[in-house]
């Protein structure tokens, strides 16, 4: 199956048109054709590609959004605090709970969003904003 069949297909667009027009500003144009030329491949397919990349970053981006809202409101503070740096003691004391609930979290959320650290969830929830939570 072609890029654009997966693509109309995942959409729900039904089959592909014949042609396929899409509008975009000259910017975006011109910083694809200079991609396009710096990787020595057609622009069709670099622009395929990249369309590729934000579908599975949407996807991703979708799965962790489902993931978070698996956590309950606790794992949700803890998680939030643990990706602005925070430490277990440090959690423990801001939450006034015991730094062994704290741990139970931490593994209830990981386990939730399927990664093995601390690390992995700040990495996974780079993107997110938990400024609101300080």
């Amino acid at each position: 199956m072609s890029f654009w069949q997966r693509l109309f297909e995942i959409l729900g667009l039904g089959p592909r048109p014949s042609r396929l027009h899409f509008e975009i500003d000259e910017e975006l144009v011109a910083s694809l054709q200079e991609l396009a030329e710096q990787q020595q491949r057609p622009e069709d397919e670099v622009a395929a590609e990249l369309l590729s990349y934000a579908l599975a970053r949407r996807d991703a981006a979708q799965a962790s959004l489902q993931r978070w809202r698996g956590l309950t409101p606790r794992e949700q503070q803890v998680t939030a605090l643990i990706c602005l740096g925070y430490t277990n003691r440090e959690i423990a004391a801001r939450l006034h709970i015991s730094p062994e609930t704290v741990k139970s979290h931490v593994r209830h959320a990981l386990a939730k969003f399927d990664l093995g650290s601390k690390a992995e969830l700040r990495q996974a929830l780079a993107d997110w904003d938990f400024s609101a939570w300080r």
